[in-house]
């Protein structure tokens, strides 16, 4: 796992809104530098969490600019460059590497796009040709698209094709994808000492938003090998990380974050913020984190 260039743990960064649903830039550079000060070893900017789809092209841009320019080679750093067009992904794509971005996460095509494997092969082999390690995705329930073992080792045969990304949120398939050896990371946050026990390469964790000193701490306890501190962790984490993961994750992780000091605003619009009765439900998931986090 660690001669892997994003191992341990990528925080996908929530996107910080101001009350008129603007990017709040200054809030960005606040959260970033705190979870920077933690020891946070890699980002994810314009992530799902950080609200990618509700971004424009020019919104996103900016984001990874700024925060590319924060970050300063302190970390690592992935953003997402996904688009319905090939060549808005390639454009993207050249405008993070520019930005100095360590990698690119890319959804396969969405939105009725090619189903094959041959198909998610030329996507990503034109994708891979735009000069950044390429992190595809597997999240069938949104995109309709499965990597098997049999695809992955294809796309890992790609030049600049680095790991998959398995936000399927089945161990059972994860540990398929790992049983290759070929780079497997996570993205399922109520599965994040399972898939570590079973050889993920690395992280992406949307809930790290709200409990970053407490999901180091459990990072560090896995890569060591210190399970039973693992385990002992991970009952602090998992009620919350289970209870997002069941649904209104987005809105979830923003709403948590609010409640241990890592507020990034209100989700933008068309999602809603959390009910006052789902948000007690939420504090009382969270437990000791809010102190934990402090």
């Amino acid at each position: 796992m660690t001669d892997f260039p994003f191992a341990g743990l990528n925080l996908a960064i929530a996107t910080p809104f101001d009350a008129g649903g603007r990017i709040d830039h200054a809030r960005l550079e606040q959260n970033l530098e705190r979870y920077l000060a933690l020891g946070v070893p890699g980002f994810v900017l314009s992530s799902g969490t950080g609200m990618h789809v509700y971004l424009s092209r020019e919104e996103s841009d900016e984001l990874v600019r700024r925060g590319s320019k924060i970050i300063n080679g302190r970390a690592k750093l992935i953003v997402q460059t996904s688009a319905l067009l090939t060549d808005d992904v390639v454009a993207r794509t050249k405008h993070a590497a520019d930005c100095g971005a360590d990698g690119v996460m890319v959804l396969p095509p969405f939105f009725e796009g090619p189903t094959d494997d041959q198909g998610i092969i030329d996507f990503y082999t034109e994708v891979a040709a735009a000069g950044l390690p390429v992190i595809g995705y597997n999240v069938p329930h949104a995109v309709g698209v499965t990597v098997t073992p049999s695809l992955l080792a294809d796309l890992c045969a790609i030049p600049n094709f680095c790991a998959v990304k398995d936000s399927s949120g089945d161990l059972g398939r994860q540990a398929s994808l790992i049983r290759t050896g070929l780079p497997v990371m996570n993205g399922a946050d109520n599965l994040v000492p399972f898939a570590l026990w079973s050889g993920a390469s690395g992280l992406i964790w949307g809930g790290a938003n709200f409990a970053p000193r407490t999901a180091l701490a459990l990072v560090t306890a896995a890569m060591a090998g210190d399970w039973s501190k693992a385990r002992a962790i991970w009952t602090v984490l998992e009620p919350a990380m289970s209870l997002i993961w069941e649904g209104d994750y987005v809105q979830s992780v923003y709403a948590a974050a609010e409640l241990t000091g890592y507020g990034a605003g209100a989700p933008r619009k068309p999602l809603r913020a959390l009910s006052p009765e789902r948000i007690d439900i939420l504090r009382t998931a969270l437990g000791t984190l809010v102190e934990r986090e402090a």
